[in-house]
C-alpha cells in the first residue's frame, strides 16, 4: 500500500463500524412492536396457481407488481396488485377485466401503450379465475388506512387528520 492509503482504509472501516454501531443501537432501543407483512391471499392454492400462470402468459408484471415483484425491464407507474381486493370486489375485476375498454371504468393518465389493456377476448373461465385471485389479494387494515392517509396528504397536500374540515 502507499503511503497515506492505509490511514483512508483505516478511516473508512472506523466510519462504517461506527454506523454499524448507530445502527445497532436504535434497533434494540425501538419498542415498536412489528406488525408483520401486511399482504395476503384469501384464494384457495389451486386458484393460486392457475391465475399466478395466466399472469405470467399476459405479461401482467410489465405493468404491475405483485407480491412485491415486477418485471425490472419496464418502468410503468401502474399501480400495485397487492391488497386489490381490500380495495375491489370479484364482481368490479370482473367487469373491469371484461370491458372492450376498461379506461371507460377507470380512466387512465398513462400514455395510451402503457393503459390497461381489455382482456374481454379471455375465455370468461380465464376471466373468472383472475378475477377470484386478485379478490383475495388483501391487505391488513391498518395497512390500508396508512395507505389512505399517505395518499391523501400527497395528492392534496393537506393533513389526513384534518381532513373533514376541508371537505
Amino acid at each position: 500500500m502507499r503511503k497515506g492509503e492505509k490511514g483512508i482504509l483505516l478511516g473508512i472501516v472506523v466510519i462504517l463500524a461506527v454506523f454499524i454501531l448507530i445502527n445497532d443501537y436504535r434497533k434494540s432501543n425501538d419498542d415498536t412492536p412489528d406488525k408483520g407483512i401486511p399482504f395476503f391471499s384469501t384464494a384457495t392454492a389451486e386458484i393460486q396457481s392457475k391465475a399466478e400462470m395466466l399472469i405470467g402468459q399476459l405479461d401482467c408484471r410489465d405493468c404491475h407488481s405483485l407480491w412485491g415483484f415486477r418485471n425490472i425491464m419496464q418502468s410503468v407507474p401502474s399501480p400495485a396488485l397487492d391488497g386489490i381486493g381490500s380495495i375491489r370486489t370479484k364482481v368490479w375485476i370482473y367487469d373491469y377485466l371484461s370491458a372492450p375498454d376498461p379506461k371507460l371504468i377507470l380512466p387512465s393518465r398513462l400514455k395510451p401503450e402503457y393503459q390497461m389493456p381489455s382482456y374481454a377476448y379471455l375465455p370468461d373461465k380465464d376471466r373468472k379465475l383472475l378475477a377470484e385471485y386478485l379478490a383475495g389479494l388483501k391487505v391488513e387494515d391498518w395497512y390500508l388506512e396508512e395507505a389512505k392517509k399517505r395518499e391523501y396528504e400527497k395528492l392534496t397536500g393537506k393533513n389526513y387528520a384534518d381532513r373533514n374540515e376541508h371537505e
